[in-house]
């Protein structure tokens, strides 16, 4: 019998797969890309040295994996949230684990990747997906008998005013500004408090963007 031919599309496709299959091979595991000297605070892998307003962070709080692994099944179902979330924002804003994948070689199982489901700034997306910055020293886990109180918010209804005065500086540069374009209108200057549709600069997915363009993660 005569041997069949293979096509060279299939073999370049083979050989693709391997190609893939190496590079993920001799991908470094997130243990070896984020381990941290705690005396020099740099990073092994990459020689980079963490910046200075992380400093007191790394030495106070925990990354993701950290307080998972310290809790049964790795804390699947808890409410995890962020120092910075915390600080910046009156609403609620925290994660619900939904599943974790350790990372094995790590000496105490504190490195790895996470899912669960976004809730930020009140608002809970309908879908789990990958939580973005484990490896940062801000996580802080909701204590169990605190997740009611912590998770309830109610919205602001629409019917709200909408609508308040300048502060008296702003208000007077802005009657300045009316008189010297020669406008004779006698109406109140009010401030639009009106919500827009842009998402907040520290949304999870925005920081998931310019995750290559910052620096070295804390």
């Amino acid at each position: 019998m005569a041997r069949k031919k293979v096509r060279p599309r299939l073999i370049a496709e083979l050989a693709r797969r391997v190609r893939a299959l190496r590079e993920q091979r001799e991908r470094p595991r997130p243990s070896q890309l984020y381990s941290l000297d705690y005396e020099t605070l740099t990073r092994p892998h990459s020689g980079r040295r963490l910046p200075v307003r992380a400093w007191v962070d790394v030495r106070r709080e925990s990354r993701l994996l950290q307080l998972l692994g310290r809790l049964p099944f790795f804390g699947l179902g808890r409410l995890v949230t962020r120092k910075s979330w915390l600080w910046q924002h009156d609403e609620p804003c925290y994660w619900r684990v939904t599943r974790v994948r350790p990372d094995y070689t790590a000496q105490n199982l504190d490195h790895g990747k996470a899912w669960g489901i976004l809730t930020f700034k009140g608002k809970t997306e309908g879908e789990a997906r990958e939580i973005e910055q484990v490896m940062y020293h801000d996580w802080r886990l909701v204590p169990k008998h605190e997740e009611e109180a912590f998770i309830a918010f109610k919205p602001m209804p629409e019917g709200t005013l909408r609508s308040v005065p300048y502060p008296p500086l702003l208000r007077a540069m802005i009657l300045a500004e009316r008189q010297k374009n020669g406008d004779t209108s006698t109406e109140e200057p009010l401030l639009n408090l009106g919500r827009t549709c842009i998402d907040p600069w520290d949304y999870p997915v925005k920081q998931e963007a310019k995750r290559k363009a910052r620096g070295t993660p804390v």
